[in-house]
């Protein structure tokens, strides 16, 4: 069950990168431009809320690559409508994230 969440602009930024395909937080950060310390939180709030699943990478694949495991994140349903919902409050975020945006006008 999800409860409803305010959605500011860096959430809402965060839902439409991990729209357009990036899936954890260093690429979520690079896409957004937002801090760690802004990036983090978001994605914990909105995983404890329902829009978004979290699975840990297998720690044997950050091995082999040198370095430490990543977190991956995918949209619910929820999620999905959360994001729709992001592109109709803040219509320009889909100059900075169309391919989500275009997602977002069809889910």
């Amino acid at each position: 069950m999800t409860t409803k969440i305010t959605f500011t602009y860096p959430t809402a930024m965060a839902l439409a990168a991990i729209g357009e395909g990036h899936r954890y937080g260093f690429d979520i950060m690079d896409a957004t431009g937002l801090p760690d310390g802004t990036v983090y939180p978001i994605l914990r709030r909105l995983e404890s809320r329902g829009y978004l699943i979290g699975k840990w990478e297998d720690d044997d694949v950050a091995f082999r690559e040198g370095r430490p495991a990543r977190r991956y994140y995918e949209l619910t349903g929820p999620g999905d409508d959360a994001l729709r919902g992001a592109f109709a409050k803040f219509p320009r975020l889909s100059e900075l994230f169309p391919e989500a945006g275009r997602l977002g006008s069809s889910i």
